[in-house]
C-alpha cells in the first residue's frame, strides 16, 4: 500500500501530508485489497465565492481499476475527512461488487488489463466547448466488458459517461448516467 500525497498551485505542510497519509490509509487499510495505491491531490479553489474551496482528490489503484472520490469542504481537514469516509464506501463497493463475487463460486471473472491512461472527461468537454472546434484528440483503449463490469467502472470513477468494449459481441458501447437517476446504454449496432 503506497501513498501519494501533493499540492496543485499549493504547498502541502508536512502537518497535513501526514494528516492525509493517516486518514486515507486508514481507510484503505480496513479493506485489506492488495495491491492498493493512492494520489492525494489537494488544492484551494480561489473563487471567493464559494463556500467550499478546499477540495480533496483521492484516486485509487487496484488490480486493474480505479476507484475515484472528488470531495470539497470550508477547510483541508474537513476535506480530508470526508474523502476518507467516501474512500471506504468505494472500497466495501469494490470488494463486494467486483470480489465477492469471485469467491462465490459463479466462475472466475477475467479481469481486464488496467487502461493506460485514465480518460479526463471534464477536461475533453471544456477544450471541445470552445468555438466547436476540435482542438485535442485523446486515444484510449476500450477494455473487453460485459455489461456488469462496466457498471462497476463507471460507479468507481464517478465519471457520467463509460465506453467499452462489449466482450460477448466485441462491439463499442457506452454507458451513461441519466439525469432522472439510473444509467442508459448505447449500444453499436450489428450490421451482420
Amino acid at each position: 500500500m503506497s501513498i501519494t500525497v501533493a499540492g496543485r498551485r499549493m504547498p502541502v505542510t508536512d502537518a497535513l501530508r501526514e494528516y492525509a497519509e493517516e486518514k486515507i490509509g486508514s481507510s484503505m487499510k480496513v479493506m485489506d485489497i492488495s495491491p492498493l495505491e493512492a494520489e492525494v491531490v489537494l488544492f484551494v479553489e480561489k473563487n471567493p465565492a464559494n463556500p467550499r474551496p478546499a477540495v480533496c482528490e483521492v484516486t485509487l489503484r487496484t488490480k486493474g481499476h480505479i476507484i475515484r472520490v472528488e470531495e470539497s469542504e470550508e477547510d483541508m481537514y474537513a476535506a480530508i475527512d470526508v474523502a476518507a469516509a467516501k474512500v471506504l464506501r468505494q472500497l466495501r463497493k469494490f470488494k463486494t461488487k467486483v470480489l465477492d463475487r469471485k469467491l462465490r463460486g459463479t466462475g472466475e471473472v477475467p479481469v481486464a488489463a488496467p487502461v493506460n491512461q485514465e480518460l479526463d472527461v471534464e477536461g475533453l468537454m471544456n477544450e471541445l466547448a470552445e468555438d466547436d472546434e476540435v482542438v485535442r484528440v485523446k486515444e484510449i483503449t476500450f477494455e473487453p466488458l460485459t455489461e456488469e463490469e462496466a457498471l462497476v467502472k463507471i460507479d468507481l470513477l464517478g465519471h457520467d459517461f463509460f465506453a467499452y468494449t462489449d466482450r460477448d459481441t466485441n462491439l463499442v458501447n457506452v454507458l451513461y448516467r441519466r439525469d432522472d437517476g439510473g444509467y442508459g446504454l448505447l449500444k453499436q449496432k450489428d450490421d451482420e
